[in-house]
């Protein structure tokens, strides 16, 4: 083990800290709940990226009971675009395991016993609420003493990582009241100053006292394993529309996106149109994936254009998504009209949505009223029933509340930003050519607005 001089290391750190560190953080102080929260958001994730679904979360689930009362699948939809689902879900249970305990656990030992919380996190909570004198290790922090200590060998195996953990608690300071600024203080070093690639040496505390830096080997630190090649896999998601609506199913609560609201996916590669105008990235060799099985939604389907999407990086994968339209053809049964093969809009008039999918219909939630499943009436009124399938109808605005892959999120929020921006560029050109007439122009307004509804 190295000898170093834990009591200058740690009092240099804790001072710089309370100059330059980062002290306004909105999950700072003994609060278990926040602090718990905070910590699991910032695992594999920044912290200006983690505050503002912070904020967000905590406004929806404001005490650990209220988490705990929630469902899994309104925390998923909280917690949609920050990604690592797993992560929502091991909080999800936590909660619940913690409510039933009556009190948080108050030892790193009973923090790491709870679903989703390793070593590093439970001690990061007893320092800064209990101030437990227990070091943390998560990636900053081996950077920084991976460079600190001139550690040579890669920090991603057992035998390194046991080294840096003997390290980390040799460096503690002796004053229990000093771990929360200091172990804030090893956070902020690794991702201010001490940072992947070249560290920023001149501005860091315990440059004098660095080893990487003293042997000029700092930005080669630290070293990894050379990883396995990222496997690449094609994923081909199904866009079944009628009128403004798409049909959307719950994923499994295992593999990719576990537990999500997801388009249908289909289990086969894509199949490209030879006449495309724009060169189509062509599946890359892929290992196969265990796909939930294709539902459609009932009627008859016709596959419209198969298109590319977008390329989404997972930790240890690649998806190369691609969306497969389709055309809908209802049978008179349900009281639909054959839909429209160009503009995959059903032809007026649409039944009336039944009692208990008003406020969907409204944009203020989605369906879920008695059922989770929208139902449909008929031209007299008449309750025609659940459909009948394991999923539902939504528009894509509607959807945005609910728990959605990443990639289809950013995709729909792009979507309806251009759409916006089109509908207000017509606007001012209707403005300028003088067609607002009296009324100041509502009418147009309210046009644009159903046609914003509607979705693209």
């Amino acid at each position: 083990m190295i000898s170093l001089d834990s009591s200058d290391f740690a009092r240099t750190l804790v001072a710089w800290q309370q100059r330059f560190g980062r002290r306004d953080l909105p999950w700072q102080g003994q609060d278990p709940y926040r602090v718990w929260v905070s910590e699991i958001m910032l695992q594999q994730t920044q912290v200006a990226t983690v505050i503002p679904y912070f904020a967000r979360f905590l406004a929806r689930f404001p005490t650990v009971e209220a988490l705990a009362a929630a469902a899994l699948e309104e925390v998923l939809a909280v917690w949609s675009g920050l990604g690592y689902y797993a992560r929502a879900r091991h909080l999800h249970a936590a909660a619940r395991h913690i409510v039933a305990a009556g009190a948080f656990p108050r030892t790193p030992e009973g923090w790491a016993a709870l679903p989703g919380v390793g070593r590093s996190t439970a001690a990061a909570i007893c320092a800064f609420c209990f101030h437990a004198r227990v070091p943390i290790l998560d990636g900053n922090v081996k950077r920084v003493l991976a460079r600190y200590a001139a550690i040579p060998d890669p920090i991603d195996t057992p035998a390194t990582e046991r080294r840096l953990w003997q390290l980390a608690e040799a460096l503690l300071p002796d004053d229990p009241a000093l771990m929360p600024a200091y172990t804030q203080a090893q956070m902020d070093l690794g991702a201010l100053v001490c940072v992947r690639g070249t560290p920023h040496c001149k501005h860091c505390p315990v440059a004098a006292m660095c080893q990487a830096r003293a042997q000029g080997i700092a930005a080669e630190l630290p070293q990894k394993r050379h990883r396995a090649l990222v496997a690449e896999h094609t994923l081909t998601l199904h866009r079944f529309r009628l009128g403004e609506r798409w049909w959307w199913v719950l994923r499994p609560r295992t593999g990719i996106w576990a537990g999500l609201w997801c388009l249908p996916q289909a289990p086969q590669a894509p199949t490209l149109p030879q006449s495309s105008a724009t060169p189509l990235p062509l599946p890359p060799p892929q290992v196969p994936l265990q796909p939930p099985p294709l539902q459609a939604p009932p009627g008859q389907w016709r596959a419209g254009k198969c298109w590319f999407l977008t390329e989404h990086r997972l930790t240890h994968r690649r998806l190369h998504l691609y969306v497969q339209d389709w055309v809908a053809r209802f049978s008179d049964e349900w009281g639909l009209n054959e839909a429209n093969e160009q503009g995959f809009a059903i032809q007026e008039p649409m039944p009336p949505l039944a009692q208990g999918a008003e406020e969907a219909e409204r944009g203020t939630k989605p369906f879920a009223a008695k059922s989770t499943m929208p139902r449909f009436a008929d031209a007299e009124g008449k309750d025609r029933g659940e459909v009948p399938s394991a999923g539902r109808w939504a528009t894509p605005q509607e959807a945005l509340a609910w728990g959605l892959p990443q990639p289809l999120r950013r995709w729909i929020e792009q979507e309806l930003k251009a759409q916006n921006a089109r509908f207000c560029g017509k606007i001012d050109l209707q403005r300028n050519d003088g067609e607002f007439g009296k009324d100041g122009g509502a009418p147009i307004l309210r046009k644009l607005s159903r046609q914003i509804r509607d979705g693209f």
